[in-house]
């Protein structure tokens, strides 16, 4: 046995497996820190900014789109959206399709063009689309990663298409949950940004090549323009989040009194019922991080609520202790077994792969060094049954979890 310790930021409930997470001498973490700086910021000159951006690439003839909004149909694209159509713009909004589309997730993207604006959506091949979540899943450990590739990827291919050099994204996600100093400050995005933060996970688009009858053509949507085309277009991008105050719960009030449907109940995994409702593969893909980090969807979300003071740390623990890491048996009401079926793949197998992806360092296991799991599947922390309420340590601020 190794005597590893974990530790958890003071502030909120998020452990220090989170890739770039820093948690400093006073025991809290880096996006505890960023949202503490939103007080400074002033928000009316960042609109200002916004305003003379937006005017900068405006079509002065009207013809032409003045943006695209990549969206999803999600409470964060509707969001996007409305503001944009309020500050007069006319956008292009481009969906690059899901891996498995829930009826709520289709509900919601004709809902967003309700909204008064011109669609698009890019559907890739789905027979190399369901061999590229298996390869992902089995390789990197992330059934969505060919959804995560296109979100940024389609957009961009558009952008060149159409020669729209403006795109507008949301949140810099490594602002709001944490991540490395240059690019929590970044609010224009660049090739590199994409390249270092769009879900790649090591898993090169070339890298598919050959694999189970993929070929070149076959990846056309899930690859970058040339550098020269992108140049030649001007495409930039931005993030909204940087130039108006920017928080979910906010986001999806907006967006359901414009029309968007939520969850009749919590979402699995969550701890709310309004984000993630269109890829019915989300369960997998928040297990697998919660398999490799420790923490799932859940901690995500509660240390958010706590951050803006809506809820306590204590509360926050709960909901992580009741919600986080369950096996993933139903997402959305879909069974698993629906899901692994378009991959071809057994529960068995699948749960071969999970096993592979567990670092077992962070969850029990028996005298054999084999995962201990309950009737229903779900693995436990270490010490988590024992894990105290405020998870503080006497000296450095954070409680110290014995690992494996």
């Amino acid at each position: 046995m190794n005597n590893r310790y974990l530790r958890y930021c003071r502030r909120c409930v998020m452990p220090e497996t989170k890739p770039d997470l820093f948690i400093d001498e006073e025991g809290v973490c880096n996006a505890c820190r960023n949202f503490e700086n939103r007080k400074q910021v002033e928000w009316d000159q960042r609109k200002v900014e916004l305003l003379q951006i937006l005017e900068r690439y405006r079509s002065k003839d009207g013809g032409n789109y003045d943006c695209i909004i990549p969206v999803s149909g999600g409470k964060d694209s509707h969001f996007q959206t409305i503001r944009m159509l309020e500050l007069g713009m006319t956008p292009l909004c481009v969906t690059a399709t899901t891996d498995q589309l829930s009826d709520i997730g289709r509900h919601n993207i004709e809902n967003l063009k309700r909204l008064g604006v011109d669609y698009l959506e890019m559907t890739t091949n789905p027979v190399v689309r369901h061999k590229v979540n298996r390869i992902g899943l089995t390789q990197v450990g992330d059934i969505s990663w060919p959804e995560h590739v296109t979100i940024f990827t389609v957009p961009v291919r558009i952008a060149v298409q159409f020669q729209i050099p403006l795109i507008i994204w949301g949140e810099n996600p490594q602002n709001e949950y944490g991540g490395p100093a240059a690019a929590a400050e970044d609010h224009v995005l660049t090739r590199r940004w994409l390249e270092e933060f769009g879900g790649l996970l090591g898993l090169r688009v070339s890298d598919l090549i050959g694999l189970d009858g993929i070929e070149r053509q076959h990846l056309i949507q899930y690859t970058y323009p040339p550098d020269e085309e992108l140049q030649r277009v001007g495409v930039t991008g931005l993030f909204l989040g940087y130039y108006l105050p920017w928080d979910g719960l906010q986001n999806a009030l907006v967006a359901q009194a414009h029309g968007f449907k939520t969850y009749q109940r919590t979402v699995e995994g969550s701890v709310v019922n309004y984000e993630n409702l269109d890829n019915v593969q989300t369960g997998i893909h928040d297990y697998f991080k919660f398999l490799k980090f420790a923490f799932g969807r859940a901690t995500d979300l509660a240390c958010l609520h706590i951050r803006r003071g809506r809820i306590s740390r204590a509360d926050g623990l709960k909901m992580v202790q009741t919600h986080d890491g369950k096996f993933p048996w139903n997402y959305l009401g879909h069974p698993l077994q629906e899901v692994l079926d378009k991959i071809d793949m057994t529960l068995e197998e699948f749960i071969r792969v999970c096993d592979r992806f567990t670092n077992k360092k962070l969850f029990v296991c028996d005298s054999r060094g084999q995962l201990v799991k309950d009737r229903y599947g779900n693995l436990t922390k270490i010490n988590y049954d024992n894990m105290p309420e405020d998870l503080t340590h006497e000296a450095s601020g954070s409680h110290r979890l014995r690992a494996l």
